[in-house]
């Protein structure tokens, strides 16, 4: 029975898996905010670099 509730409370204290699910959250909310980034600006980007491409003179 000692040994259980050793396993279980060295269970408890490991943080190596909250480790591995922060930066999980983290990558998370990057892609989130690079997602809603190309979304919300992507045609006028695309608008930007089109005018700027037709204002380049071809030799």
């Amino acid at each position: 029975m000692e040994r259980i509730r050793q396993s279980f409370l060295e269970f408890v204290r490991d943080e190596r898996g909250a480790t591995v699910i922060e930066y999980g959250l983290v990558a998370v909310i990057i892609s989130i905010t690079i997602i809603t980034s190309v979304t919300f600006y992507g045609a006028r980007v695309n608008s930007f670099l089109m005018a700027a491409a037709s204002g380049i003179k071809m030799p």
